[in-house]
């Protein structure tokens, strides 16, 4: 058995929340930990979250289209935005699903520590570029 990292990140109105959740695994059986890992997900999210999962799949936006992305959702009713980073072997169909919008940074897969990193930073760059701050390039 090997544990397995999941995180939750959620940008709301009043500040970020984050989680970080992690189960042990059965290395053998992969699509039931995935299923598992995505019901794990789900218990987290509540039904007024605006998801968005990080997939390979996803669409690739730079940092102004991503800032655009964050700032259009509360007007239009989603003030509480939430990142998905799946376990290593990828996200669960039940939780694609609960997507509402499906987000990949590369073509390439990156440890957990940082793709988490590189989240964050980029949330960052978008609030700066909201509200019209300086940031270095």
């Amino acid at each position: 058995m090997k544990k397995c990292l999941f995180i939750l990140i959620s940008l709301l109105s009043t500040g970020f929340t984050y989680a970080q959740l992690s189960m042990k695994v059965d290395s053998i059986d992969i699509s039931k930990n995935i299923d598992n890992e995505g019901e794990n997900i789900l218990e987290k999210i509540t039904k007024d979250e605006y998801v968005i999962t990080l997939e390979i799949s996803g669409k690739k936006l730079d940092s102004i289209e991503l800032s655009k992305l964050i700032h259009d959702l509360p007007t239009y009713g989603n003030s509480k935005i939430t990142f998905v980073i799946g376990g290593s072997n990828g996200i669960s169909e039940k939780v694609k699903k609960r997507s509402n919008y499906q987000l990949s940074f590369s073509d390439m897969t990156f440890p957990h520590q940082l793709m988490r990193l590189i989240l964050l930073e980029q949330i960052y760059r978008a609030l700066t570029i909201i509200n019209h701050k300086e940031y270095h390039k």
